[in-house]
Parts: structure tokens; sequence; C-alpha cells
């Protein structure tokens, strides 16, 4: 069969490599210059730069196979450091009992135990947004401390609109008791690994992992577009017939099926024949948050010893930064300087968005110098990478939008939809793998649902035992 694949980002790759390796045809459309979707690495003059980070950890065999087919001399094992910034401090995240006394002071944690205390006693039942969730789990205290400021600077909305289901899906089976007992080594059988303490990564980013893998489909006869879009996807009988833009000019593929990574909106809105109204409408609803990242390269060695730190304080800007010599020291040519991504978060009609680059970089700048990590004199250059619909949004009305769509698409034996953006999910990149490989296996007469991954699973990095 002849396979088209939408976009080149992990789940549209490797449902690619998947498929070639099993001797089908397979053109991959990507409307980018490369590939890697947003685990794409960025090299401007020498210095690799992620767009935020992207470790590899996985509990699916399936994906770690792929990993060592691709690159089986290139990971490293990297240790992880991640701290929040609160208040002129760094406090350790996960928790360390000691450091938050100390930076929290006396009086602030004994009320954070307090209010934790009241959440138990009376927690909101059935808990519908981010806020209620978060408060039974944590208190409210902590809650505003540790968790209000930084997700309404990634979200660009408030707690309250936000749904329980996120904060379920990334933190789930974590609270302040759970936390505390993990930082003393007191949870036995059931050891809380809500963040682990060590991942792999490839020596120059994840970028070279997928470029790698890219490589790798094209000697087994796959073909990749870049820099096309796909505007149009016709669903006949029996084949499928995509309208891309590329180089200038309107150019037709036609295949037996197609998968597609694209936003969900997106693909919703380029079917034909047009779907339903009541479709349409909910494709028109789904959310997503863009976000720009600043890459400065700093003339110190050592700035601070994190992958990255969370910026809970609203005086800064930047939502999270990324110290990326700490996750490689290849990914900067000289030691002596260090290169850190600062991420701000917005939707693409924000005045931001489109704001030239060097008043972001002035932005990112002055950021630095409110963390006191270093002065105007100090960097030596920098540049600035936007990513358009990076996160799909979590408002109270998206699973009701995501069920009318599943439910037609379930209609649809031609298409299928996979990836972050393709099914409006949360994903980590080893999620998106499994739905490439789920939608591959399906083409070649499996039947497995890509809706059910990151569903029922405990978080990706919860331990099971």
């Amino acid at each position: 069969m002849r396979i088209i694949i939408i976009g080149a980002g992990p789940a549209g790759l490797t449902a690619a490599y998947e498929l070639a390796k099993n001797g089908q045809q397979v053109i991959v459309v990507e409307k980018d210059k490369q590939v890697g979707g947003i685990s794409k690495t960025i090299n401007y003059k020498g210095y690799y730069f992620d767009l935020g980070g992207h470790r590899f950890f996985t509990k699916y065999p399936e994906v770690e196979k792929i990993w060592k087919e691709i690159l089986p001399n290139d990971f490293l094992k990297r240790p992880r450091l991640s701290r929040i910034y609160y208040n002129g401090k760094f406090l350790y995240y996960p928790l360390k009992p000691f450091n938050a006394f100390v930076n929290l002071g006396p009086l602030k944690a004994t009320s954070a135990i307090l209010s934790y205390a009241k959440a138990r006693i009376k927690p909101y039942k059935n808990p519908d947004t981010f806020e209620k969730w978060v408060v039974n789990q944590f208190g409210r205290r902590l809650y505003e401390t540790f968790f209000k400021t930084y997700t309404e600077k990634v979200w660009g909305i408030s707690c309250s609109q936000i749904s329980a289901d996120w904060a379920a899906q990334r933190i789930k089976g974590l609270s302040l008791s759970k936390a505390i007992l993990n930082a003393f080594g007191l949870t036995g059988k059931n050891k809380i690994r809500t963040l682990i303490d060590e991942f792999l990564y490839p020596r120059r980013g994840p970028g070279q992992f997928w470029e790698a893998m890219a490589a790798k489909f094209q000697r087994l006869g796959g073909q990749i577009i870049l820099q096309a879009e796909a505007r149009k996807i016709r669903l006949g009988s029996s084949s499928v017939n995509v309208t891309l833009y590329h180089q200038g000019k309107q150019e037709e593929i036609e295949g037996d099926k197609i998968i597609t990574s694209a936003p969900l909106s997106e693909t919703i809105m380029s079917l034909e024949p047009k779907v339903p109204d009541v479709v349409y409408i909910a494709g028109q609803k789904l959310r997503y948050r863009d976000f720009f990242t600043v890459c400065l390269v700093i003339k110190k060695r050592d700035l601070f010893p994190d992958n990255w730190v969370y910026i809970h304080s609203p005086e800064i800007t930047a939502g999270r930064m990324q110290n990326f010599k700490n996750w490689s020291p290849e990914m900067v040519p000289d030691l002596n300087n260090t290169s850190l991504g600062l991420e701000y978060f917005c939707f693409s009609s924000d005045p931001i968005w489109t704001e030239p680059d060097q008043e972001l970089l002035n932005l990112a700048i002055n950021d630095i110098q409110k963390l006191k990590m270093g002065n105007e004199n100090e960097i030596l250059d920098g540049t600035v990478v936007r990513v358009p619909k990076a996160y799909p949004v979590y408002d109270p009305d998206y699973k009701t939008q995501l069920s009318t769509i599943k439910d037609y698409l379930n209609q649809l034996s031609l298409i299928q939809i996979i990836g972050r953006n393709g099914l409006h999910r949360y994903n980590n990149q080893d999620h998106s793998m499994m739905m490439g490989l789920y939608a591959a296996w399906n083409i070649l007469g499996g039947q497995h649902s890509v809706w059910d991954i990151n569903v029922e699973d405990e978080y990706q990095e919860v331990d099971k035992q």
C-alpha cells in the first residue's frame, strides 16, 4: 500500500519508520524545514537547544527497542535536577522537606501543613478544575505558592478554567503526604517517582534521534517532503488525495490510507467531503497554547546545576529556563560559555507573539538580570524560535468537543489520527511514538485504539511495582 503521513514529529515519523520496515510505500509531509516536531533540536552557530526539554524515558519496551535501533551508541544517562524559583529562592522539586522549610520559613511552612490538613478533612467533592484538584492534593497554601502562578503563565487562563484532567494526567498519584514520605524514603514498594531522577538523552539533543530516524526511514525507501503544507484531505471510497502547498505551488499526492498528526482542528477543517456542522464547530472550539524560546549565549562557565528551572515568581515573564549544557556537554561548542533557553508562553493572538526578535531578546536579557544570572555585557548572542500550537488546551469544554469529533472519525476507515496535537492530548514523546506504532500496526492488519494511549495508565513517571 501507499501510505501518506502528515507530520514528521515523534508520532508521524515512528509510524512511517514502522511501515517502511514492513515493506510499505510511505510519503511523509512536513510543513517545517526539519523533522522532529516540537522535539526537534535547533542548531544556532554550533549551540544546540531544545524547544523545551525532551527527556527519553518510557514504560513501553517497544519504544525502548526503537531507541536502541536508531541510536545504539549516542544516548547519555543524565542525572535529573530541577528546582522552582520562587521569591528569590530555589526550592527543590520533588520536595526536600528541610530545603522547603528553610526557604518558606517556619510560619509559611506551618501554614502550608495546616492548609493541607484542612483540605484532607474537607476536600472538594468531584473536583473538576485544576484548582480544586491541586487544592485537594496539596492544600490551598501550597497551591497558591507553587502551582497557581506558574500554571497560569503556561496556559494564559485561570486555574479555575483548566480541566482537572490536566493535573490528574501530569501528577496523578502524588500528594503532599506522599511527596514527604518519598523524600524520606518511606514509601516502600509503592515508591513515588513522579519526577524521575535520571533519564536518557542524545548527545546532541532529541533532534539527533529524529534526524537519525528520518535518515534510516529514507534508506528503507521512504520519502519526506519538507516545507509542504497539507491543505485538503479528500477521502474517497478506497483512496486518499491530499492537496499540498509546496515550494510556492500546489501539488496533489494520492495514497491508499492516511495518518495525520496535524492539529486536530486543522484536520477537521481540511477534510472533504466536509464534515457535519456539529463536528466542524467542535473542531473550531479546540484551543492551543503557543510559546517561543529565547536562546541566550552567556559568557559564564557555570550558572546553576539544574537541567531546568520552573520560574514561579510573577515579576519574571519567562515561565521556564533550560540550561542545555547540563543536559549534555555537547550542546555547547565552548564550555566556557553557557546557553540558556528561556520559555515564554502565549497565544499567537497576543501582541508579544509578533514582537520583533530584538524586543524578545531584550525581554529575556531583562529576565536574566532580574534573576541575577548575568548582565547585558555578558550576553554574547541569542536567537528566537516561535512554536505555534505547542500545547493542546484542556479547557472545561474540551472533552465534549473531542467526543463529538472522535465519534465521527471512528466511522472513517481510511484515516487515523495520532500525536499530541492530533488527539489533542498532552503526550510525552513515548506516548506519541506508541500511537505511531499502533497506527502502523492497524494498517498492517492489527486492531489497536490510539485513543486509549495515555488515558488509563498512571502518569508516565510513576513507577508501577
